[in-house]
């Protein structure tokens, strides 16, 4: 396994895109470093292909910079440039050979025949697809069409592979393997993968880090614990899972940050539980729906209550999502519990209490 190196492969610095008077990407400063999976996500619009096109050479910037390697990527057309790309809908050519499409970007390498039947063996042997040179393309299931895409990708070793929603056309099964299996792939191969996603969970499972893009710009990048458990604005909060907004007030005493909550209570925070800053005054507090709990009949608990009625129940097996009805809070309260053998599920109507505490709190910053 090759771990990502801290010196950066790619930067960016003051990266500007316009299509006409459309302001695509406005002002990008990003490192990207060697060895990284580094995942761009975002809602639809938000700009995220466009930044990857412009790293792969397909798009042009209107300013900035852009190097690779320590190259200016200015001058340097997408043929030329050490990146290449699985795309969307794999662009397989289904009249030729898995071999075949695999070996087409080696058609104009000076290499012989033998030396380019051996890279092709070796590059679907990377993906799990040994022996199926023969097959014809046609023939193979959307998860294999996915792997020869990837082969097809890395039989050149490029130091960047640019991945723009590759999983987004298989059903949800195949898309977890296909997660599992591109995050070990990455790790044996060592180079780096940028993935163009809309899905936060994907994004969360594959990523050494994540930029958080919206309209055009990175509102928030970090590694996905650090983005799950400390966002710092409201949008990232409520694109990355699920959370509870519930509006509070910040104040400093001394030294101490100290946040009340409606419906919850007023308790003190550490300085890492705001982390886009305090501002006294009038603000909002995420709180995550994992982080609070239900006291059961026979119960006890040293963490703070909050009395509530359960609204709505869903059951997922595992897991149950309680929405719960709180004085002092206009929305009820999301509550996901784990199915314990002996725990009961409780029916709509229910007086129940809410049990929380303040390092559950979050406040953020816009």
């Amino acid at each position: 396994m090759i771990t990502p190196s801290k010196a950066p492969l790619i930067q960016l610095r003051g990266v500007h895109k316009y299509y006409g008077d459309y302001h695509a990407l406005r002002g990008i400063d990003l490192e990207i470093r060697q060895g990284e999976f580094f995942s761009l996500l975002g809602p639809s619009g938000c700009g995220k292909t466009t930044l990857l096109r412009t790293i792969a050479g397909f798009e042009g910037l209107s300013s900035g910079i852009l190097a690779i390697d320590g190259r200016d990527m200015a001058a340097v057309p997408a043929n030329h440039r050490p990146t290449n790309m699985v795309f969307q809908s794999y662009a397989i050519f289904p009249h030729l050979s898995v071999a075949q499409n695999v070996g087409f970007g080696l058609r104009r390498e000076s290499m012989s025949r033998d030396q380019k039947a051996r890279a092709v063996a070796e590059a679907l042997e990377m993906v799990g697809l040994g022996g199926y040179g023969g097959r014809a393309a046609h023939a193979l299931s959307g998860g294999q069409r996915q792997r020869v895409a990837l082969a097809r990708a890395l039989i050149l070793k490029p130091k960047v592979l640019l991945l723009d929603e590759p999983l987004s056309a298989l059903d949800k099964k195949m898309r977890e393997t296909m997660q599992v299996e591109l995050i070990k792939l990455q790790r044996n191969v060592g180079i780096t993968f940028i993935l163009v996603t809309h899905d936060q969970e994907e994004a969360l499972i594959m990523s050494d880090r994540i930029a958080v893009m919206f309209e055009g710009d990175i509102e928030q990048m970090a590694d996905p614990e650090t983005l799950y458990r400390r966002p710092t604005s409201r949008r990232v909060a409520e694109f990355i899972g699920k959370m509870n907004l519930l509006p509070g007030q910040v104040a400093m005493e001394g030294n101490r940050i100290i946040v009340d909550v409606a419906g919850l209570g007023r308790g003190a925070v550490e300085a890492e539980q705001a982390p886009g800053g305090v501002v006294p005054g009038a603000t909002t507090v995420g709180v995550r729906p994992e982080t609070l709990g239900l006291l059961f009949p026979g119960e006890t608990t040293s963490r703070r209550l909050a009395d509530g009625v359960v609204d709505e129940v869903v059951y997922y097996g595992d897991m149950t999502y309680y929405d719960v009805r709180v004085p002092g809070i206009e929305r009820p309260l999301t509550i996901s519990m784990k199915n314990l053998i002996g725990q009961p599920v409780l029916d709509v109507g229910t007086p129940t209490q809410v049990v929380w505490d303040e390092r559950s709190l979050v406040v953020l910053s816009r």
